[in-house]
């Protein structure tokens, strides 16, 4: 079963978005809410390879980028694939 976890802030337009997208495919996601927690938001970036903007996204481990980057993935017909795994 693919694994899908984001992590995200409160009053996130692109979280939104990128939850939208997952929700409008059937995805069953974890979401890391890091609004109020240094150590969650310090998890991610180090996961996320420095990446600090939120959402930060990860399918079965491996990141993915944030909002822009898994809308592009789709459009590209990539993210389903990925999502199947």
């Amino acid at each position: 079963m693919t694994s899908v976890v984001i992590y995200t802030r409160e009053f996130c337009g692109y979280c939104a978005r990128a939850k939208s997208l997952l929700e409008s495919k059937g995805v069953d996601y974890v979401e890391r809410n890091a609004t109020y927690s240094p150590e969650l938001r310090q998890e991610m970036i180090s996961k996320a390879n420095g990446r600090s903007t939120f959402p930060q996204i990860f399918i079965n481990d491996e990141h993915v980028g944030g909002c822009d980057d898994i809308h592009a993935l789709d459009r590209a017909g990539k993210l389903d694939p990925m999502l199947a795994a």
